[in-house]
């Protein structure tokens, strides 16, 4: 029970401790009962956070205790959830909507009292655009049937927050509980095999088709009433086109970088299969909008227009029309909107189910042709006096048609800049000017090269097919792009994202293979390509040649013609006499971190963007940063509104795009509450920071020299380490990375092409590995070398730094992620998987210079932040401390079943088989109890 009347921090957070241990209780009771009474008495003994339960350190597990725990972090993270969800609700109650960070009352509270009028802000709004990208990267380590059941639990535990329950009412929501927990007994945790592109698009269309439509009703909810409770006008959001934009993208069926089952018939029925569920999604909304307008001609009017509608239609559909007329005599709005979803490009079967697209003459080609019939609906609404039905009924259906389009989710196209290298080559070869060497050729020779041939719009084949594996792969898949483009236009793709960006040549290799597949259009001035170039710039040097390379690429004509022929679209969208052309530049967040340590890795990061936002206005054109987050620290994660506020002046403008990966998906979006305040945080924090960026205080110069000193001595140290011998060695068996790459976490492989390197390992299994043996190694590495020699560099600097954790928002969300990663750290299990290394001289060199640089991190953090962290971070060590000894057993059991597996194949033994399943299922019961994977 949350305390009533006013509270401070101190209570909010006492309160929210005591509900979780509440709700952490009755939930473990409800899993001891059903483990009990499906006889399995040994794993309900040895539960943990019971005041009965037994402490379990032995070698020799109970069974089934890895399944157990995982089930029960899993319900601690619930708890945690809900508690988090709860006591934000009640400081809202409480203290209004300006007292929760980052959200829309705080964001505009700040933006008024910076003095930005209601009008200035809402000439703004119109112009944010926020667009999360869901992926299906090899993060989440559960099946899709056991998300399934957590989100039944989690709703269950939220319906008993309702005080008006009987008593018979609340032992039957526990009875459903038991149920549940009882199905996830029975289900098994882990993926045997691996999951197709299929399954994994099914999962991501889910949380398109189900959650985020109902998180927008409360989204524009709480933005009309955190407007008002600011005192500003309501009136003002009346105008549709002055709302900020949510868009969603896509790159499950589109990304094919190092992904061979990702081919151009995935890509096609990806495409197919959203603009499907997309249709679900209007046919939905207009199922409830006809319910919410029963008006009767017998009590008000219809106005003539909306009468000439009616009849315009029936023409359409007369054999429908018919229907509606004796259904609904006397209902002419029910019937208008009826009609409107009878135009849907949608077959519907048994119970209203929609089946299949189906084209037809009648039916709407484009989202904007349903709105423009959705504005003359509303209209008729106001004009017969029933405004609040217009805003109430009507509005819903246009911003889900605004957001979600008959596209649903933009698809991206992904792939690496070698991969074009090697499709170009191979089209050469084909017509008879071999360039095997390509790839290899200088710059400037590339570039004279590609120039030449982007002068003319012939192709070099017109035959696509028969030319070699790079190049089917790469037309094929631009050929289905360009039918879409012909059929339904751009909504629903995105752009044409190149990894590993190395060089301007790069992009223009793309150019040239649109030019190929037809995907470029010519004009007077001279070619233009239809879908955007998207650089990805990924590792420490190309982020450190990122900016110059954009400069050259926004100089080039045909760069400077594709964004003024995008611009167009936007004009229009926006309702704006202009608008400045948007160029997307996407930065990578995980490889720059393997390649030189977190410190390194988040000041070039920083500098990257502010060097690239300046190329952009050099040339009059706006940048849209896309954020290539993970679920890790190691690899971009943090709280949302401190990583807003911690970019680069300049460099959010209104426009937003980021990844969410994996595990991030089902933790941040799979209930609708925890969904919409996530939503709330990226949509208000784009809009707060990007109107208070000229309040903001720029990096100066003295800054920027002590970030030059923390990256340089951090890169160094870690460089040391990942390049001494024996490293790979250590790191190959102190860590489960021969587990992971054989576990079925994801279809795409964890590797770019096969190799046995550090460089050719993906990121994700790299934080992933760490992560499971408690090193959290890439997340705090190099830190303490860093804050040493700065210093050493200056004797006041740490007491500098120490100051700017109250001014730079950089500094504060750098290290307090380090201090999150350090502490969720444990050197003594540390040790112990360091025990399996089986070369005693590597063991002993590397993990002295861990252990080293560990203790010499908590030192200098200690000096840095000051004070107990207890003080500091409460609800961070109350979330450790809860997992702490159940952690510790598994981490204990998956060293001895590592050892076994080990030796086993080693020995060649079929017990490699048998023990093969209790390695993967003790890697997910530990990334439960973490809450964390890659």
């Amino acid at each position: 029970m949350m305390p009533r009347g006013v509270n401070t921090t101190a209570d909010y957070i006492s309160s929210g401790f005591a509900k979780i241990d509440a709700d952490l209780n009755f939930l473990m009771e409800c899993l001891r009962e059903v483990l009990n009474e499906l006889g399995e008495e040994q794993a309900a003994r040895f539960l943990p956070w019971q005041a009965s339960g037994e402490v379990h350190d032995s070698k020799q597990p109970p069974f089934r205790i890895e399944q157990a725990y995982s089930i029960a972090f899993q319900l601690l993270n619930m708890v945690e959830e809900n508690a988090a969800s709860q006591t934000r609700r009640l400081r809202e109650i409480e203290h209004g909507l300006t007292d929760e960070p980052g959200l829309w009352g705080e964001q505009l509270a700040r933006v008024r009292d910076a003095g930005i009028t209601p009008e200035n802000i809402v000439g703004s709004l119109r112009e944010v655009r926020v667009e999360p990208v869901l992926t299906a990267h090899p993060t989440e380590a559960k099946r899709a049937a056991v998300l399934e059941q957590h989100h039944a639990i989690y709703q269950f535990l939220t319906s008993l927050e309702n005080k008006t329950l009987t008593p018979s009412q609340r032992s039957a929501i526990r009875d459903e509980i038991k149920i549940v927990l009882e199905r996830l007994w029975r289900s098994g945790e882990i993926l045997l095999e691996k999951p197709e592109v299929a399954s994994e698009r099914r999962d991501v269309i889910f949380y398109l088709r189900e959650v985020f439509p109902a998180a927008v009703n409360q989204l524009d909810a709480r933005l009309r009433q955190a407007w008002k409770d600011t005192g500003f006008d309501g009136a003002l959001l009346d105008n549709p086109h002055v709302w900020p934009r949510l868009r969603f993208g896509n790159w499950v069926g589109g990304d094919r970088d190092g992904h061979p089952f990702v081919t151009a018939s995935v890509t096609k029925a990806t495409l197919a299969e959203l603009r499907l569920n997309a249709l679900v999604v209007i046919h939905r909304h207009l199922t409830s909008l006809a319910s919410k307008l029963p008006l009767s001609s017998n009590f008000q009017q219809a106005p003539p227009e909306l009468e000439k509608a009616i009849v315009r239609l029936w023409g359409e559909n007369p054999e429908f029309a018919e229907t509606l007329a004796r259904q609904y005599s006397d209902e002419p709005w029910r019937q208008y909107v009826l009609l409107l979803q009878a135009k849907l490009p949608l077959s519907v079967g048994v119970g209203d189910k929609p089946t299949a697209i189906e084209e037809a003459k009648h039916h709407y080609r484009t989202p904007d042709e349903l709105d423009e019939d959705l504005a003359l609906l509303s209209d008729s609404l106001v004009k017969v006096g029933a405004k609040r039905l217009a805003n109430t009924a009507v509005w819903p259906v246009r911003r889900a048609l605004d957001i979600f389009g008959f596209h649903l989710a933009s698809l991206d196209i992904r792939q690496n800049s070698k991969f074009h290298d090697q499709a170009l080559m191979q089209i050469l070869a084909a017509i008879g000017q071999p360039a095997p060497d390509f790839g290899e050729w200088d710059e400037e020779r590339r570039v004279a090269f590609l120039t030449k041939e982007l002068e003319s719009p012939r192709p070099f084949l017109y035959e696509h097919t028969g030319i070699g594996e790079q190049a089917d792969a790469v037309l094929s898949c631009y050929a289905i792009l360009k039918d879409y483009l012909k059929n339904y236009g751009r909504d629903g793709l995105g752009s044409l994202i190149v990894s590993m960006t190395r060089q301007f040549s790069d992009l223009l290799v793309v150019y040239v293979l649109a030019r190929e597949a037809g995907l470029m259009k010519w004009t007077p001035e001279g070619l233009l390509c239809e879908l955007p170039v998207v650089p990805l710039f990924e590792t420490l040097d190309d982020l450190e040649h990122s900016a110059g390379l954009i400069d050259r690429f926004l100089a080039h004509p045909i760069t400077q013609r594709s964004l003024a022929h995008h611009q167009v679209d936007r004009t229009k969208v926006l309702s704006l006499p202009h608008s400045t052309p948007v160029q997307q530049v996407m930065i990578g967040y995980s490889d720059s971190n393997k390649d030189c340590g977190i410190l390194a890795s988040q000041w070039a990061l920083h500098k990257a963007q502010a060097g690239i936002a300046s190329a952009g206005r050099k040339y009059g054109i706006k940048i849209r940063f896309f954020h290539g987050r993970g679920g890790t620290i190691s690899r971009g994660a943090g709280p949302t509104h401190r990583f807003l506020g911690a970019l680069p002046l300049g460099s959010i403008q209104g426009d937003l795009r980021l990844t969410e990966q994996g595990e991030t998906i089902a933790q941040k979006y799979a209930n609708l509450v925890t969904c919409t305040y996530n939503l709330e945080l990226l949509l208000a924090g784009v809009t707060g920071f990007s109107l208070l960026e000229q309040n903001q205080p720029p990096v100066i110069q003295e800054d920027q020299e002590m970030w030059e000193v923390l990256a340089k001595s951090s890169q160094q140290a870690y460089s040391d380490l990942i390049r001494s011998e024996g490293f790979m060695t250590f790191y190959s068996q102190a860590t489960p990375i021969d587990a992971l790459e054989i576990s079925s976490i994801g279809s795409r492989p964890s590797r770019r092409t096969g190799q046995r390197t550090l460089a050719d390992l993906r990121a994700i299994p790299w934080v992933f590995s760490w992560n499971q043996s408690r090193y959290y190694l890439p997340g705090w590495f190099g830190v303490g070398s860093g804050l040493k020699a700065l210093a050493e560099s200056d004797p006041s600097a740490i007491e500098k730094l120490r100051g700017m954790l109250k001014t730079s928002p950089l500094v504060y969300y750098v290290l307090t992620n380090v201090e999150t990663n350090i502490a969720s750290a444990d050197k003594s299990i540390m040790e112990a998987y360091a025990n399996l290394v089986t070369d005693d001289t590597a063991r002993e060199s590397i993990l002295k210079v861990i252990l080293a640089e560990f203790d010499l991190t908590h030192q200098m953090m200690a000096e840095v932040f000051g004070g107990s962290l207890e003080a500091r971070r409460p609800r961070m060590l109350k979330t450790l401390g809860l997992r702490a000894h159940a952690l510790r057993v598994l981490h204990q059991q998956q060293i001895e079943i590592l050892k076994k597996w080990r030796t086993a194949k080693a020995d060649g033994s079929q017990e490699t088989e048998r023990l093969q399943p209790k390695v993967l299922l003790s890697i997910n019961a530990i990334a439960s109890g973490l809450r964390t994977t890659g």
